[in-house]
């Protein structure tokens, strides 16, 4: 994805907005760093909602917003400590919890996850299973990845590291790469190329993009958990609604955003139905169990589950509560 790579200064500048509009007695206050996933960017909206908006403050919080970035490992930053909460998905934490990390998700982001492949409008690449015999471009390690290889019997699929640019792919008409639906499709098109999408969860797999924390965390403060998922529920509820002033801060926290992709990126969000299931603001951050017993199933499929885990054990429903089953048949 395009992403502002200077760390260092986004870190200082999110930094100030923590604590915005809190005017609670420190000795009142539980201080929590929450570690994003990239750097700042409407897809995590919502957090920056309840921060600029009180809504953290009101609970009795004060939160730091961390940025992340390429190499930032959200599961570490929270299992050792160094966060408190962060974003991830369920894919990565069932990973991490069959590994001893111990994560707990606490809620969704998002419903779905927009992580898709972009091909030129022409590409003879029509549908995943047409991928033999071509090269794409994605992080390496892509658990997603390893499952389109074996559901769709890739023999001769090749994949070569993301640039996190859509440079190389208007430059090559042959070119496919994996994004995001809310961010890289409006940097092809404005720079004039045709493109199609293919979205990853049409295949049946189809992760949460979850905000997690450590389990003894969680059982040493269910309070401030829970202030923390109220908080963040509600700011994505009110950026949805209305994403101007978010945007406007984000505009200052990350410099290489624009108002126009912002504006994209809000409204994919919200058409999509990427963050409220079957479009009820009321579900806001709720899970099925059934698909997270269905990722387990997909994971340890692909052996990726290094030691058995209940996968119930890997999110909790006490604070968004459980949404209609939405399980894909296609897995």
């Amino acid at each position: 994805m395009l992403r502002l790579k200077n760390w260092a200064v986004l870190f200082l500048v999110s930094a100030a907005l923590t604590g915005c509009h809190s005017d609670a007695p420190s000795t009142n206050v539980s201080r929590v760093t929450f570690q994003l996933d990239w750097y700042p960017q409407p897809e995590q909206g919502g957090f920056y909602e309840a921060q600029i908006k009180g809504y953290y403050a009101q609970e009795g919080l004060e939160v730091t917003i961390q940025p992340g970035g390429p190499y930032a490992i959200a599961e570490q930053q929270v299992s050792t400590g160094n966060a408190q909460f962060a974003m991830g998905s369920s894919d990565r934490l069932l990973e991490a919890d069959s590994q001893g990390q111990s994560l707990v998700a606490v809620g969704a982001t998002m419903q779905h996850d927009p992580q898709a492949l972009m091909l030129h409008a022409n590409s003879p690449v029509q549908n995943f299973a047409d991928l033999e015999g071509h090269t794409v471009a994605l992080k390496p390690g892509s658990t997603w990845f390893e499952y389109l290889v074996a559901r769709y019997k890739l023999k001769n699929v090749r994949e070569t590291p993301a640039t996190y640019s859509v440079a190389n792919f208007l430059q090559d008409p042959g070119y496919i790469q994996q994004i995001f639906v809310t961010s890289e499709p409006y940097f092809a098109r404005k720079a004039g190329a045709q493109v199609r999408t293919l979205l990853i969860s049409d295949t049946g797999y189809d992760p949460y993009r979850v905000f997690f924390t450590r389990r003894d965390f969680l059982a040493e403060h269910p309070d401030v958990v829970a202030k923390f998922v109220r908080a963040s529920l509600r700011g994505w509820q009110d950026y949805i609604a209305d994403p101007s002033e978010v945007n406007a801060a984000l505009l200052k926290l990350n410099p290489a955003l624009s108002s126009d992709q912002m504006q994209f990126t809000a409204s994919a969000l919200r058409d999509g139905h990427f963050i409220y299931p079957e479009g009820d603001p009321g579900k806001t951050g709720a899970f099925d169990p059934a698909r997270w017993q269905q990722m387990y199933r997909q994971l340890s499929d692909l052996g990726l589950v290094k030691h058995p885990i209940d996968p119930s054990t890997a999110y909790t429903t006490q604070f968004c509560g459980q949404a209609s089953s939405q399980t894909n048949p296609k897995s």
